[in-house]
């Protein structure tokens, strides 16, 4: 017991273990595959990079500032405005609809024109033609193949028509046909006038190209144009926070692309001018609307002072009180001025901004000074208080109203004047080579890959393949191997030449037997070692009727069964050979014979026997053919004229070889091998599953018939040792033997 659990464990082990040898002998074997796969994939990358449209790059450099008016003198009314503002608002600034959506405006990104190209070779052939004048039609008229030109000024759809593809068909004497996506017409008309019919409106200034040409135009939605344009452009800022942005987009058009950039970068330069200058704007109409109040205060500070003078006549003001008065005047313009910059502040900043709070300070300073001045005037006569009051009003109010005068001065200057903060350092520039497609790394990422799949392939199909790969796995199954039969080459050529006679050589001379055409072949030769092999194992055998069937169709029964017959009649003996699939049987155009008078036709009682056998079809070899298909093959098996003539054939010949249809397709083979002494199965080198071999040797174990051994067919010579064995080191003369 335990034994045998020391052997199950080191059989697991074994299995997991990966054979190195046997991996690379997989890869050797199936070489052509990967060879055929690789340059395969490799031609396919060289046509994909040839045939794949090119894109160009473009570029552009702007410049993002700290924002400043740049006006000398205006420096108080600049720290109003004066912020900084990040790249990535910027970036997104040139993003915006805004922005991107005039460029969509301006350059009609929205319509979009493509000539008609023939699938695959037309863009390929249209960008290699070089002459100045359109390419004329070839194939057919409706393609472009180069040289046309296509100015389409405007085109207005309905809703319905937008994202759809419009077929502009072009027709004699400059006029045009425009026919909607179900191939309706919408209008027609002619180059250089506008067409309108219902809702659609179309403007065509140049069209040369051939008669009957088709040019596609796509009028997409204003929003899609401006998302397709923001997928298109690439925003980058240049180091750490240096306020370089570069701008970047591809296309196929080099020059379209160049234009489209410098409308983005300008339209993004004029909003910044705007942007800056709007808010010199709102100040000052913030500004005007004081204005007037300011001014009616001023006139009736004065009204007031000139009625209180006249009604206590004149009044001498004191040196000392002249002083509080200019005193109190300065401070009430100041804290004016810190009132208009509260106010600009209050739309700006919130009042946790440390500017704001600074401000505040110094209101709270101006306030409390102010509050001491007036606490000394309250001591001077009541007169003096009076006409300094008067006189204090008078003069602030002079000098906020002049202040306002200079600020919208100075305001509308600065609106005049605004440059923004952003500079256009490059204009957009395309690059003359394209940047795509890489086409070297295209065909080596398709040599690469194609070595990978090719490989994968044949690994994949080695692990599928249950068929038989060496005589020693039947052997380990405990069946018999009589032969290795190797693959000829040789046999493909032979019958490629039968193939080429006509029908009167082929009944005269037209056999297809490799062991008379090839003798010297590893095939024949193996064939010849089971001769021996049966000779010795039909000594103990109850007659000398071989039969030769197999477990599936296209094993090569037939090939083994007719050569194998060839060659015992080629050593001296008296061979009969009888092809007993009378359902699909062709054992007569081996021979270059005809079917009739065969088998079947024998044991219906149609004809004799001596007219079933076809005598000297090969020296000592006779043949009997599968006759007319008949619908019950296996009733004429078992009916007696059968035994008769298996028993008359045994007798009148060394060596009796049947050719039976496969045991498991049929019970046929079963019936035939009840008559027979010996029974050799044929399996196919990696196509029959050896437990394909064993369920049809049950099968016939079930019908009473024992297997005598098993012939493996059609070995191949194989990296991993198996299919050799010497046979494809020894030189055999090409002469056959007489």
């Amino acid at each position: 017991m335990t034994q045998s659990l020391e052997l199950k464990t080191r059989a697991m082990a074994a299995s997991d273990d990966i054979d190195l040898g046997k991996l690379f002998a997989t890869l050797a074997d199936g070489k052509k595959w990967i060879v055929l796969g690789t340059v395969l994939a490799t031609c396919l990358g060289v046509a994909a990079a040839l045939l794949a449209t090119p894109v160009y790059r473009a570029d552009a450099l702007v410049q993002v500032e700290e924002k400043s008016t740049g006006i000398p003198g205006l420096e108080g009314v600049s720290d109003l405005f004066a912020s900084e503002s990040s790249s990535k608002t910027e970036i997104e600034l040139i993003r915006s609809r805004r922005v991107l959506g005039s460029t969509v405006d301006e350059l009609d990104l929205s319509l979009l024109i493509e000539p008609k190209r023939f699938p695959l070779l037309g863009g390929f052939m249209a960008r290699r033609y070089a002459e100045t004048t359109p390419a004329g039609a070839w194939l057919s008229a409706r393609y472009n193949w180069g040289g046309e030109r296509i100015e389409i000024g405007q085109l207005l759809v309905p809703d319905s028509l937008q994202g759809e593809v419009l077929t502009l068909e072009v027709g004699a004497g400059e006029t045009y046909r425009l026919y909607g996506p179900a191939d309706e017409l919408l209008l027609q008309g002619v180059v250089g006038e506008r067409a309108m019919r219902g809702e659609v409106s179309l403007l065509v200034q140049a069209l040369d190209t051939h008669v009957g040409a088709h040019i596609e135009l796509v009028k997409q939605p204003r929003f899609v144009a401006i998302q397709d344009l923001s997928l298109a452009l690439g925003i980058s800022e240049r180091g750490k926070d240096s306020g370089i942005l570069s701008l970047t987009m591809t296309g196929e058009d080099p020059q379209q692309i160049a234009e489209t950039l410098d409308s983005v970068a300008n339209f993004y330069f004029l909003q910044n001018v705007k942007r800056m200058a709007a808010q010199a704007e709102q100040s000052l109409e913030f500004l005007q609307r004081q204005l007037p109040d300011v001014k009616a205060d001023l006139d009736i500070a004065e009204q007031a002072l000139n009625r209180y003078q006249l009604q206590v006549q004149s009044v001498d003001v004191s040196l000392e009180t002249e002083g509080v008065l200019k005193q109190l005047v300065d401070i009430e313009a100041k804290l004016s001025e810190v009132q208009f910059k509260e106010a600009e502040m209050n739309r700006l900043y919130t009042a946790e901004h440390p500017s704001y709070k600074a401000l505040q300070e110094q209101k709270q300073s101006l306030l409390v000074r102010r509050a001491e001045l007036l606490n000394v005037v309250e001591s001077l006569p009541e007169t003096q208080q009076e006409i300094l009051r008067l006189r204090r009003d008078v003069e602030v109010n002079q000098q906020i109203y002049l202040s306002l005068l200079n600020h919208m001065q100075e305001l509308s200057i600065m609106k005049a004047g605004t440059v923004g903060n952003v500079r256009i350092v490059d204009t957009a520039e395309s690059d003359p080579k394209p940047v795509k497609p890489k086409k070297a790394l295209i065909v080596a990422v398709a040599l690469v890959l194609g070595g990978v799949l090719s490989v994968g392939f044949v690994l994949v199909r080695a692990a599928m393949n249950r068929g038989i790969e060496s005589p020693e796995e039947l052997e380990e199954a405990g069946l018999v191997v009589y032969a290795s039969v190797p693959v000829s080459d040789e046999l493909s050529k032979i019958e490629k030449e039968q193939r080429k006679l006509d029908l009167d050589s082929k009944l005269n001379q037209g056999h297809s037997l490799l062991a008379i055409h090839r003798p010297a072949d590893l095939a024949i030769e193996a064939l010849r070692g089971l001769r021996t092999s049966l000779h010795f194992a039909m000594l103990e055998a109850k007659n000398n009727i071989v039969v030769v069937s197999g477990s599936a169709p296209n094993l090569g029964k037939s090939f083994v069964s007719a050569n194998l017959a060839t060659v015992m009649a080629l050593a001296g003996q008296r061979v009969l050979l009888i092809d007993c699939d009378m359902r699909k049987g062709y054992l007569q155009r081996t021979f270059g014979l005809n079917w009739d008078d065969g088998l079947s036709d024998y044991l219906a009682g149609q004809v004799s026997m001596e007219k079933a056998v076809r005598t000297s079809v090969q020296e000592n070899l006779d043949l009997i053919p599968r006759g007319t298909l008949p619908p019950n093959p296996a009733e004429l098996i078992m009916h007696p004229r059968f035994k008769a003539l298996l028993d008359w054939a045994s007798e009148e010949y060394d060596f009796v070889v049947i050719d039976t249809p496969p045991i498991l397709a049929v019970t046929d083979a079963a019936l035939v091998a009840r008559h027979a002494g010996t029974t050799m199965m044929i399996a196919r080198h990696m196509m029959t599953p050896l437990k394909e071999v064993e369920y049809a040797c049950q099968r016939f174990a079930t019908n009473g018939v024992q297997v005598n051994g098993v012939i493996l067919n059609a070995l191949e010579k194989r990296s991993g040792g198996y299919g050799s064995y010497g046979y494809y080191h020894y030189e055999y003369g090409t002469q056959a033997p007489k």
